[in-house]
Order: C-alpha cells, then sequence, then structure tokens
C-alpha cells in the first residue's frame, strides 16, 4: 500500500499492539456497553449493539484476530466501521481495547504486510507504518471478513 499522499486513520489499541482502520470507513466511536446476545454464531460474534435505535452487529476484534478475549475495561470502546464486503457495505461494531487517535499517514512510508512473525493472517493488513514508538498495522476490514463469515453475520444478525 504504497503511494502518493496521506492516508488519515483511526488508531486503536488491541492489547500492547496498534492497529488503524481509515477514517473514511468509521461511522462513529462508542463505549463500551452491553451487546444483545445472539445464540448460534461464531465465537467473535458479541451479540448486536443499539445505534440510535439500529442493531450494529458486534464483534470482538481480539477473537477475530486470533487474540485473547479480556473483559471491557473503562476505556473500551466499540468503532462502528462500514466494511465493503461483496459489493455491499456491512455495518459493524468492532470492539477494541482503547481508542488512541486519528493519525496521518504518510503513504509512501505503508509497507506492505510482513509474511512471517505475526500472529494473524497477513491478508487481513493493509500495511504497516513505522512510528518512533513502534508499528502501527492497517487492517484491512474487508479481508477479515470472507463471504462465509459476512454470511453468519447477516444470518446471525437477523435470527
Amino acid at each position: 500500500m504504497t503511494g502518493a499522499g496521506e492516508l488519515q486513520a483511526v488508531t486503536f489499541g488491541l492489547g500492547a499492539e496498534t492497529f488503524a482502520v481509515p477514517v473514511a470507513l468509521v461511522r462513529e466511536i462508542l463505549d463500551w456497553s452491553e451487546t444483545f446476545r445472539i445464540p448460534n454464531g461464531p465465537d467473535y460474534l458479541m451479540g448486536l449493539t443499539d445505534l440510535r435505535g439500529e442493531g450494529i452487529t458486534t464483534i470482538d476484534l481480539r477473537l477475530r484476530l486470533g487474540l485473547p478475549h479480556v473483559a471491557p475495561t473503562p476505556s473500551t470502546r466499540i468503532l462502528v466501521v462500514d466494511v465493503p464486503v461483496d459489493g455491499r457495505t456491512l455495518v459493524l461494531g468492532l470492539v477494541v481495547d482503547r481508542v488512541l487517535e486519528v493519525s496521518t499517514f504518510d503513504c509512501r512510508h505503508i509497507g506492505d504486510a510482513p509474511d512471517i512473525g505475526i500472529r494473524w493472517p497477513s491478508r487481513y493488513i493493509a500495511g504497516v507504518v513505522k512510528r518512533a514508538e513502534g508499528f502501527v498495522v492497517l487492517v484491512d476490514v474487508a479481508q477479515i471478513f470472507s463471504s462465509a463469515d459476512t454470511a453468519a453475520l447477516v444470518a446471525a444478525a437477523a435470527a
């Protein structure tokens, strides 16, 4: 993901690691609240979060990326994002440990995803940025949810 220009992204933490998603995909950031549980969904599917009367499918991003579950804290947030999947937009709530800031990255400094030494599939990563305080992993939210995942989330939310 290299090229001219800049990318604005919302950075967030999962454990000690820093991730980011493009600002253009983020609808809003919510404080943590309990979800309405949906039975028989994937383990990472937490349930539905009420957003002004609309039920937003909410997932535990830690579990989806293969990280261990942790209990919510006062810093836990829900990033409501638009995920482009299979020619449509899926609105999801991504539960993250904390939201850090909106950052601007020079696209020329965004490196490709590494193929080794990481705990999650490299296809989930749109790029990596090196900063003085460490690496920021740009998450490719569309790749995190395959067609099968999307079908399962839509079916569970409709149930």
